[in-house]
């Protein structure tokens, strides 16, 4: 059932917030198993290729002098990885910072990261 409102139910991006726009695009893509060529990286943004209908845009405020980067202590948004555990070894094995172990509810599997800016972010099997 389509409704006539302008405003849709379809989330179309996420922006995370960085200080260094170079420094992030190599983490999420290394983490994301992407290749990157840094000298195609300008500010202000960078999008990170993802698939389906979301993007992942990093955003280093370049062109807002009174930006104050403020991190939020819960996760901004979660990266899909369907084996839980194999993801949580994945991350391990890259030397990032994991701020919360597994947890598991039933099916769903989750435990938590943070970026090179300090930006929470979970990794969820579902």
């Amino acid at each position: 059932m389509e409704n006539n409102v302008p405003v849709k139910n379809q989330m179309n991006g996420v922006f995370v917030h960085v200080k260094n726009l170079r420094v992030s695009a190599k983490w999420y893509s290394d983490l994301l198993g992407l290749p990157i060529d840094l000298e195609n990286v300008a500010s202000p943004v960078f999008n990170v290729p993802v698939t389906v209908t979301t993007s992942l845009t990093l955003d280093d405020h370049t062109f807002d002098p009174d930006f104050k980067h403020i991190v939020s202590p819960s996760p901004i948004f979660n990266l899909f990885a369907p084996n839980i555990d194999e993801a949580y070894k994945y991350i391990k094995e890259k030397g990032i910072v994991i701020v919360r172990e597994i947890e598991r509810v039933g099916e769903t599997a989750w435990f938590n990261i943070k970026d090179p800016d300090g930006n929470v972010v979970m990794i969820c099997n579902c």
